[in-house]
């Protein structure tokens, strides 16, 4: 069996996807300050570019379901590779555009790939390795994904206030290489998890045009009316697309995605609080840096929210020591707790001053890093581990829907409200904290529903693949007796 010099080495493995994963996730938060500066250098309406952002979303989303479809049939560690190189590309085209094409060609290709590498090289990093690995694995992926956000509008206000953009693009063209690189060092021939597996054409079709269309509508906010049907009909129709996939994920007898796994307390809970968390949290940032871009230097402003990352980190940690224990249930609450206190912080006065937006992120950077993984883990746990990969699919594809198409929706509602945009930052803040507030709710009230005392993973037998790390009560429990979630992963 072929494999690199460094196959099964845990520090090159996790390094590799660490190198995979922050590029586009830094680059997509730190966007805001540069865009003006790409636009006009490349010859782009700003209409333009937020349409290359939003398809470049779309893709991050998209890239999920067809991860999972391709490691079904395909050798999984060859297709690695072929995500890596298609990485690489889109960074140099991007980096090196001269025209609009290459670089809406070259974004496109970056939010693609990297959520196809996310799916799948994260889960082998997860089960693929002992027990003993697991917390600094679940800390790893904390850091990785949120860590990398936070950091964006850090790296966007430095790279502004030097009046250029691309050698901050180089530099995420060399981190891609790299990836590359420890990619090959890591190889390991893997075979396909399922190769007599059907295509399910209907959910790669529904996932599509569902995220293609919802993103677009998201996108045509920027200069079009909310019930301008070049807005609304995409937007709503995708999102209606991106239900019905799910609902005919849950009716099938060879579902590509464990939609009818997941409908248990336990993960339908997790999922719920990371949803929220994700919608909240992005769409906060996004607000306050847009109304704070008219009163700060991009530099000044970027440093801001540096107190984010540092908010991750604690929470990456603390995730660390809590994940294999009842702990992880009241963790998630606590997380959620921190990013509605961040948000009302961050709310004290319009515009927020510089003690209230570097107190309010700091908050929010250690909410977001205590709800949306550790969520993740919580309906990972509910499932066995050999289906973890398509668990992750469907929590980052509904994660990017919500992170990622709400926040435009709340900007368009804050820069059209009739006080002015002071004024519709604070409405629109509070519709953040409503979001936060009932994610909570919504999962502790779950837990209730469904009779649960949270329980403690039981981690080695996970690993196994044997059975689930705990078993989750049906939805409702509290109210009838039976219906245990149907299993609906081969």
């Amino acid at each position: 069996m072929r494999q690199g010099p460094l196959a099964g080495r845990y520090p090159a493995v996790a390094a590799m996807v660490v190198f995979a994963l922050v590029p586009y996730l830094a680059l997509s938060a730190a966007l805001g300050p540069i865009t003006p500066l790409i636009a006009r250098e490349l010859g782009m309406s700003p209409q333009a570019m937020s349409i290359t952002l939003g398809m470049a979303n779309a893709g991050y989303a998209v890239g999920t379901v067809l991860a999972v479809q391709f490691a079904q049939l395909l050798p999984q560690r060859r297709m690695l590779l072929v995500y890596g190189v298609l990485l690489l590309i889109g960074s140099v085209l991007t980096a090196a555009a001269v025209d609009p094409a290459m670089f809406i060609v070259g974004h496109i290709l970056q939010g693609l790939c990297t959520s196809l590498l996310l799916i799948a090289a994260v889960p082998p990093l997860i089960i693929g390795y002992p027990a003993s690995r697991l917390r600094t694995t679940a800390m790893v992926m904390n850091v990785c994904i949120f860590g990398a956000v936070a950091l964006g509008p850090v790296v966007g206000g430095v790279q502004a206030s030097s009046h250029g953009w691309r050698p901050l693009f180089w530099i995420i063209a060399g981190i891609a290489a790299a990836a590359l690189v420890l990619s090959l060092l890591t190889f390991q021939e893997t075979p396909p998890a399922n190769p007599g597996a059907r295509i399910d054409y209907a959910a790669l079709v529904l996932a599509t045009v569902g995220c293609v269309a919802a993103f677009f509508g998201a996108s045509e906010l920027l200069s079009h009316d909310f019930v301008d049907p070049t807005t609304i009909a995409p937007l709503l129709g995708g999102l209606l697309l991106i239900v019905i996939l799910f609902v005919h994920e849950y009716r099938t007898e060879r579902p590509l995605l464990c939609v009818g796994s997941l409908l248990s307390t336990l993960p339908v809970a997790g999922i719920v609080a990371a949803i929220c968390a994700a919608a909240a949290s992005v769409s906060a940032i996004t607000l306050t840096l847009t109304s704070l871009a008219r009163h700060e230097t991009p530099m000044r402003l970027g440093l801001l929210y540096l107190p984010e990352f540092g908010g991750a980190v604690i929470a990456a940690v603390v995730f660390g020591s809590a994940f294999r224990t009842r702990w992880l249930h009241y963790f998630v609450l606590a997380g959620m707790g921190f990013l509605t206190a961040g948000i009302l912080v961050m709310n004290g006065s319009a515009p927020p001053t510089s003690t209230l937006t570097a107190t309010g992120s700091g908050l929010v950077g250690i909410g977001v890093g205590a709800s949306v993984v550790p969520a993740l883990f919580i309906a990972g746990f509910s499932l066995q581990s050999t289906n973890v990969q398509r668990v992750f699919a469907i929590i980052e594809l509904l994660r990017a829907v919500a992170a990622f198409m709400i926040a435009p929706v709340l900007l368009y509602a804050a820069t059209t409200f009739s006080g002015g945009l002071d004024s519709g930052t604070r409405m629109a803040l509070w519709i953040c904290f409503a979001l936060a507030v009932a994610g909570a709710v919504a999962a502790v009230a779950l837990y209730w529903l469904g009779r649960v005392r949270p329980p403690a993973p039981s981690v080695e037998a996970w690993l196994s693949g044997e059975r689930p790390g705990w078993d989750s009560p049906p939805l409702f429990a509290r109210f009838r007796t039976g219906g245990d979630p149907r299993d609906a992963c081969p």
